[in-house]
């Protein structure tokens, strides 16, 4: 398969450098589209007095002003991963489409490890399964 790797962050959409349990590893991006009518540019949000707009709900051409709704161009997208399997250990790659499903109560892209094809959950910054306590929720034991 043979994924090529981003040379800059200009070019993805989505870029993500996560550790998944004790012996996983994902690496996974997405590439910004061209634009479906010029085919000349990359698509982005909407650049206004120099400055992107951050919570767009559309991606625009620089170059010709084609706009698109942001789902419908996100779920034309997708992600594509490096990863160490959590389950088998082994290195793989993989692809999906760019779209959050719930896995185990967290909202995740879902890349299947192509040796053992368990599923590999790339998730957000801090989230956690439900059910699991976070780090400063133990009780100490006192000495005497």
């Amino acid at each position: 398969m043979a994924l090529k790797l981003p040379q800059s962050m200009n070019e993805c959409l989505y870029f993500s450098n996560r550790f998944i349990g004790e012996k996983g590893h994902a690496f996974a991006w997405v590439y910004r589209k061209l634009c479906p009518k010029c085919k000349k540019v990359k698509m982005g949000k909407p650049v206004e007095k120099g400055k992107v707009k951050l919570r767009a709900k559309e991606y625009t051409c620089p170059a010709c002003g084609f706009t698109e709704e942001k789902t419908v161009h996100e779920e034309s997208l997708m992600l594509e991963a490096q990863y160490t399997c959590p389950e088998c250990g082994k290195k793989g790659e993989g692809t999906t489409q760019y779209k959050r499903k719930a896995y185990q109560g967290i909202p995740s892209y879902l890349i299947e490890c192509q040796h053992c094809h368990a599923k590999i959950p790339i998730t957000k910054k801090l989230k956690e399964k439900k059910g699991v306590s976070s780090i400063g929720d133990e009780e100490d034991e006192d000495d005497g």
